[in-house]
């Protein structure tokens, strides 16, 4: 995309923001409205068991009263019913604190069919969630066959059984446990503020956290997340949409960020800024990719988060020598591709992750007190000095004065 181009993109989003605006009715700007406060991104994962529970753990970001989930079913091949959820908060393991597990309804049902392919939001469960929650999501299908979906590497230890038991509180028949999430991939609250919005962290293995510990929240967005808490911007909601393995331009470990855009990201509530930290497994593959190829998928993700009217962040790829599909060639694209990130003017601002974890020794490799070992992955440090290193402003561009 040139930089006209870009430049009359951008244009035609204010202008549809700016009709859009002239068309609600008074008052509605300033109208309660949905933020997500956590998200997964949705993945196959091998077929769904008839007759199972899941008691799915999951860490809330912004606070917010009407809390509400959506159940993905965007895989399967086949209607998935779910005849019993439940949300309640996490005492300790798979037991919930007392008097918190209440029932949700969809469309004032407790049961609900979701369609092959489709995504379901439960209606508003009333009372108030905080921020920095463990909230606990348990459901139960009666039908589940065929490929299942949710999100494979969680970093976070949720609870499996036989039979119904999600309206129990006791961890009595909780003793499976998962390392993934199954059919939950996103969570919103109303906050109190109508200014209130989220950024999407759209990335790879690194944004997932691998390499930082597993039930801790010490992924890069966790830390970003607890910032923002304190930090009285009006951005406060953070959805993790990393998927280990991903790429920007081909599917393989999920659908391609350009292929899965929509779903994970833009059709997310309450969504002001889209952070793009993708393209490591791009270049590494040794597929004959481009840096002028990641470019173009770079440049394709911004103009459609921009005729979405969301400001976009994007972020340079981390240093990874030492990984075994390391060579000079791919690391000749990965220059060229931070260039392209650092001075094109193509982003509303960018995170600079290769100068935060980088070793002043060896600038293609990372930083060892930073390596989460295997020279790719950074650790708990590494992931919370990426998080330092958002500009938290940048988070709340606003288009209208662009």
């Amino acid at each position: 995309m040139t930089g006209r181009l870009a430049r009359a993109v951008r244009l035609a989003a204010v202008l549809v923001a700016a009709v859009a605006c002239q068309t609600l009715p008074a008052g509605a700007a300033d109208a309660p409205h949905d933020v997500v406060t956590w998200a997964a991104s949705a993945d196959r994962l091998g077929d769904g068991v008839a007759g199972r529970g899941y008691r799915l753990v999951v860490h809330t970001s912004v606070a917010g009263s009407d809390l509400r989930i959506r159940l993905s079913n965007a895989f399967g091949d086949r209607p998935l019913t779910l005849d019993s959820v439940y949300a309640g908060l996490q005492d300790q393991g798979a037991a919930l604190q007392r008097g918190s597990n209440r029932p949700l309804t969809f469309a004032g049902a407790h049961t609900v069919t979701v369609a092959a392919g489709a995504t379901v939001w439960s209606d508003p469960l009333p009372g108030k969630l905080p921020a920095g929650t463990n909230l606990v999501v348990s459901l139960h299908s009666p039908d589940a066959a065929g490929p299942a979906t949710g999100h494979g590497m969680a970093m976070q230890t949720s609870y499996v059984t036989d039979g119904d038991h999600t309206g129990e509180e006791a961890a009595t028949h909780w003793t499976g446990t998962t390392g993934s999430w199954l059919y939950l991939d996103a969570v919103s609250v109303r906050p109190r503020s109508a200014t209130t919005a989220a950024v999407v962290a759209l990335g790879d293995s690194i944004t997932d956290g691998w390499q930082s510990t597993s039930d801790m929240n010490r992924r890069w967005p966790d830390y970003l997340a607890r910032r923002l808490q304190t930090a009285g911007t009006d951005v406060q909601g953070v959805a993790n949409e990393g998927i280990s393995g991903n790429k920007v331009l081909a599917d393989g470990a999920g659908q391609s960020a350009l292929n899965r855009l929509d779903r994970d990201v833009l059709s997310q509530p309450g969504v002001r800024t889209v952070f793009v930290f993708e393209g490591v497994n791009d270049l590494k593959a040794h597929t004959g990719v481009t840096a002028q190829d990641l470019i173009a998928g770079y440049r394709e993700i911004a103009a459609r988060a921009r005729a979405a009217g969301k400001c976009v962040v994007g972020a340079t790829v981390a240093p990874f020598k030492g990984w075994s599909e390391w060579d000079p060639d791919a690391e000749s694209v990965r220059q060229e591709v931070n260039e392209f990130v650092r001075t094109s003017g193509e982003f509303d601002a960018v995170t600079d992750f290769d100068h935060v974890l980088r070793s002043p020794y060896d600038p293609e490799r990372i930083l060892p007190f930073l390596d989460g070992g295997d020279h790719l992955h950074p650790n708990d440090k590494g992931m919370q000095a990426m998080a330092d290193a958002v500009d938290l402003a940048a988070l709340d561009c606003d288009h209208s004065t662009s």
